[in-house]
């Protein structure tokens, strides 16, 4: 089921960056969905290339839920055609630095061409999974994502690497799809369900209970868009990584005066 569903989710996010790149509307022409519609305000998307606006299929805009300052190092997990990564690096200047990671090469040559056009020279888009995140430990300060999380069938895996990659006192700022209600065993078991965010989707308490398990504190979580009858809904999702404990003491140095 795993790999069923993370080579569904390639193929199809695949078909999307060749529809986007060539001029179309999310390789099958659904760009106004409930799920999709109306995340980024006039502008955002005169901000960015046409090209990166019809490659994003989120459930919100995550670079509207934190405060970003001048060079801060963000982290967008599964970045798509890049439109939160180019939005978040314009928010940290040139001094600060915004990553994007993907698996899907397509969706990569599209991010890296957004890029070019858009003259962003503090983005790098890297390949990769969400669940063995391609960078160092401590390394960023905010990580955002919108509508990812929720294809991963290892969301457990998925924070704990959002959290190593964290300095302390870092952010996380998502976007994601969490249900609402009793989901059918027939959603859950279906790969088309899991491509489209709703079969792996989370509840309010699942979702929060996996972030404080991988460590992370201050936990909030506000569904904002529902949809399918109330069972599912879009929601922000933010937490944080505990601040590095103070130095107390003597035992806290190398040596003493």
């Amino acid at each position: 089921m795993e790999k069923d569903v993370q080579r569904a989710i390639q193929d199809r996010y695949g078909a999307i960056a060749r529809g986007a790149a060539a001029g179309g509307c999310c390789g099958g022409g659904a760009c106004d969905d409930e799920i999709t519609r109306n995340l980024y305000g006039d502008a955002e998307r005169s901000a960015v290339p046409a090209e990166a606006l019809a490659a994003s299929l989120g459930c919100g805009n995550p670079t509207a839920l934190i405060d970003l300052a001048a060079g801060q190092t963000v982290l967008d997990l599964g970045s798509g055609g890049g439109i939160d990564v180019l939005l978040s690096a314009k928010r940290v200047g040139p001094s600060g630095k915004a990553y994007g990671v993907d698996m899907t090469d397509d969706m990569l040559a599209l991010a890296r061409e957004n890029q070019r056009k858009a003259g962003a020279t503090n983005v790098e888009f890297l390949k990769g999974t969400i669940e063995a995140i391609p960078l160092s430990d401590a390394s960023v300060d905010v990580i955002i994502s919108n509508c990812v999380i929720n294809l991963s069938s290892d969301k457990d895996q998925v924070l704990r690497e959002a959290f190593r990659v964290l300095r302390p006192g870092g952010r996380l700022a998502v976007s994601d799809v969490v249900s609402r209600g009793p989901v059918s065993d027939e959603i859950r078991s279906s790969v088309e369900c899991w491509v489209g965010c709703i079969a792996g989707a989370l509840d309010h308490d699942d979702y929060t209970g996996k972030l404080r398990n991988a460590g992370f504190e201050d936990v909030a979580i506000e569904p904002w868009r529902e949809y399918a009858d109330g069972v599912f809904a879009s929601a922000f999702i933010r937490a944080r990584k505990p601040a590095a404990a103070a130095c107390c003491g003597p035992s806290c140095c190398s040596s003493a005066a």
